[in-house]
């Protein structure tokens, strides 16, 4: 009969066999194991190294750059807007250090800032819809906003509100009194608290900038749904671009709009019309979207940066600066003066 002492005997013979197998497992695996990992933790420490040289160096890569650019900006930028009457329009959440930036060098590149308009968060909230629907048509005076749906018929109205060539027919029309006021819509919107305006944007631009905001807007769904802030600009966008102001208009953000959730991603995504440029915020990106944004006040539209969607940095050709053709003329005058002088006088060979 098998009683329980033949049970404990067992079980304590399983255990020892389970011991010494163990031990003598960890002794003829010992080196082996030790020696890979130490390999594995040698290369990946050797990766991360070049990782971080590589960043370290691609960081000062992009300073340095930046240095030269802001040294050179005057030169490579002077006459491209001359004569252009820009408003700058920013989203919600736009950076502050992106505008100043970018109304930098449109002046140096010869435009003219006449006007800001920021836009709020209470204008992207989708559940007034209705309420931005009934503003617009109280404040169309004179016009019959385009669109179908509220953000398209306001998106509408706002672009002529800020069109200097709306304005000018408005004055023709009207005789410069009733009709279509462009003051008086900016107005009605900043009173409702969609917007706020500096300077003076009404009737005021022959293209406008607007202004991605630094990080995407909010309300993102799983599955690639945009957030819902995205369409609101987007219809702005559109109105802008679709007649609104004589030049269009240009997107502008950092290369985080470009990315995941971002207002120019989704413009890309939608095979936008107007520009977008994805690399401002520094130096060298405020100067590619000026570039890109004078190409678009001569009618050269393209998607320009580093993010996906680009067709390149810069356009291609670079357009030209509006002195050239003044410098030209100035130059046959000048020779045709300098050959003047040089004939020699009647009767003398």
């Amino acid at each position: 009969m098998i009683d329980f002492r033949y049970h404990l005997v067992s079980i304590v013979a399983v255990f020892l066999a389970l011991a010494v197998g163990l031990v003598l497992g960890t002794t003829m695996l010992q080196d082996p194991l030790l020696d890979t990992l130490k390999s594995e933790t040698g290369e990946l420490r050797e990766q991360s190294d070049r990782l971080r040289a590589d960043k370290e160096g691609s960081e000062a890569f992009g300073e340095g750059a930046d240095q030269m650019t802001a040294a050179l900006a005057g030169d490579v930028l002077d006459g491209r807007l001359d004569g252009e009457d820009v408003v700058i329009v920013s989203s919600p959440g736009a950076d502050e250090a992106l505008r100043e930036g970018m109304e930098q060098r449109i002046e140096q590149a010869g435009g003219s800032v006449e006007g800001r308009i920021a836009f709020t968060e209470t204008y992207l909230d989708s559940s007034r819809s209705a309420f931005v629907d009934e503003l617009t048509e109280q404040l169309a005076e004179g016009i019959e906003p385009d669109g179908e749906g509220p953000y398209e018929r306001a998106g509408s109205l706002l672009a002529a509100a800020v069109s200097a060539e709306r304005a000018d027919k408005a004055d023709k029309d009207a005789g410069g009194e009733g009709g279509f006021d462009g003051e008086t819509v900016l107005a009605g919107f900043a009173e409702a608290d969609l917007l706020a305006t500096e300077g003076e944007p009404a009737g005021a631009a022959d293209i406008a900038v607007v202004l991605a905001p630094a990080a995407p807007f909010p309300g993102a769904e799983e599955g690639g749904e945009q957030p819902p802030g995205n369409g609101i600009m987007i219809a702005l966008l559109r109105a802008f671009n679709d007649g609104g102001t004589e030049n269009g208009a240009v997107l502008v953000g950092a290369a985080d709009a470009a990315g995941p959730g971002g207002l120019i991603a989704q413009a890309r995504t939608e095979k936008a019309r107007y520009t977008t440029a994805d690399a401002a915020g520094r130096p060298t990106g405020d100067v590619a979207a000026v570039l890109a944004l004078a190409a678009a006040a001569e009618g050269d539209t393209g998607h320009f940066g580093t993010g996906e969607g680009a067709e390149s940095f810069v356009p291609d050709p670079l357009p030209e600066s509006r002195d050239t053709e003044d410098a030209e003329d100035t130059e046959e005058d000048a020779s045709a003066t300098g050959s003047e002088r040089r004939s020699p006088p009647e009767g003398r060979p």
